[in-house]
């Protein structure tokens, strides 16, 4: 009860407009965020989850936040620049015990999340789960708000989506018979299938503003290139990420045509990160395949902070200079250089500050 007369309360600040000089203050839309660790601003901290699934140890957040805060990165991710792009605070994570201001949207991404239930299940929250928490909180805006403002209040914000990469990653890496038990095809349709059940979950509720990462380059993470003969890249993993990225391409222009006043924007991290890797030096880094905290060939053992299975680690001095903070993520650097892209840059069909100005 406490929980929803706050609730109340704050929400109706935001929304109800303040005269200045005659006129009104348009307030910035929300922000509400779905998907992996790409994304997740420490709500593994709050399950019961292993240190796999964890980034809450040091040096995580050493680059900004001098503190870990279960972000898997030294700095930031990308919701957290494309909220100040909108002038909207940190979106915290949704199962932070004691967070109970949602004025400006929430943050459900889970590290290691996957469209599909099984992908990692019982150690992350699966993207249903996450749709499911939304339409919680929904119904509290709308009990609260009542139907004509919370409906304006979903209907303005912007949904960022990034999920896909541990649908493939963990099957293909560690031979999942549920992955062998399709065909290529087959098993991307099935993931796109799970993604557009929750996307349309959203839409249902009132969203129609979304954002999404493609999923990365995953065949040449130094996670995944340790594991293979010569360290190469793994052409299998690349081979259906392309697939993934081709058939979320064609489901996000038939999604645009069947459901009315649904705005998308697509950007393509794997050309970004791809890019990269192979000329580093052109976007100011001096490594762009070798991890900055880990240890092994291309720092690809996933042990940075020691807290997981192997305990032994290295750190660089400058993480702004790799690439990859991680055996799997990028270093805040590189973040905003794709948050900067995804909110400005030329991103089909519109950007995000398209999105939220719209």
């Amino acid at each position: 009860m406490a929980k929803s007369i706050f609730l109340v309360v704050v929400v109706l600040c935001l929304l109800i407009p303040t005269p200045i000089h005659g006129g009104s203050v348009q307030q910035a839309s929300a922000l509400f965020i779905f998907g992996d660790s790409f994304f997740d601003p420490g709500n593994n901290n709050y399950i019961n989850t292993t240190s796999d699934f964890q980034a809450n140890q040091w040096p995580y957040g050493k680059s900004y936040f001098n503190t870990p805060t279960g972000r898997f990165s030294d700095g930031r991710l990308i919701p957290d620049f494309i909220a100040e792009y909108a002038k909207l605070p940190l979106i915290p994570a949704y199962l932070e015990p004691g967070n109970n201001e949602y004025t400006h949207g929430a943050n459900f991404a889970s590290g290691g999340a996957g469209a599909l239930v099984d992908s990692h299940a019982g150690f992350v929250v699966d993207l249903h789960t996450q749709l499911r928490h939304f339409n919680d909180l929904a119904n509290h805006y709308k009990q609260n708000l009542g139907d004509t403002k919370a409906s304006q209040f979903l209907s303005t914000a912007v949904y960022l989506f990034s999920c896909g990469s541990n649908d493939y990653l963990s099957p293909v890496a560690n031979n999942h018979s549920i992955y062998y038990q399709h065909t290529q095809q087959q098993y991307v349709d099935m993931v796109i299938a799970n993604l557009t059940t929750v996307i349309k979950g959203v839409y249902e509720a009132g969203g129609r503003k979304y954002g999404f990462l493609t999923v990365p380059p995953l065949g040449c993470w130094p996670a995944v290139r340790l594991k293979q003969p010569g360290n190469t890249c793994v052409k299998q993993i690349d081979d259906i990420v392309r697939l993934h990225n081709q058939a979320l391409a064609r489901q996000l222009e038939n999604l645009e045509k069947q459901l009315e006043g649904f705005m998308f924007s697509k950007f393509d991290i794997y050309s970004s990160i791809s890019d990269r890797m192979k000329n580093p030096s052109k976007y100011g880094f001096k490594e762009g395949e070798t991890a900055c905290c880990g240890s092994g060939p291309f720092g690809g053992i996933y042990s940075c902070g020691g807290m997981r299975r192997t305990k032994e680690y290295q750190v660089c001095d400058n993480a702004s200079e790799y690439l990859f903070f991680d055996s799997y993520h990028p270093n805040e650097l590189a973040t905003r250089q794709f948050a900067e892209m995804f909110w400005n840059g030329d991103v089909e069909p519109y950007n995000l500050k398209a999105l939220f100005e719209g």
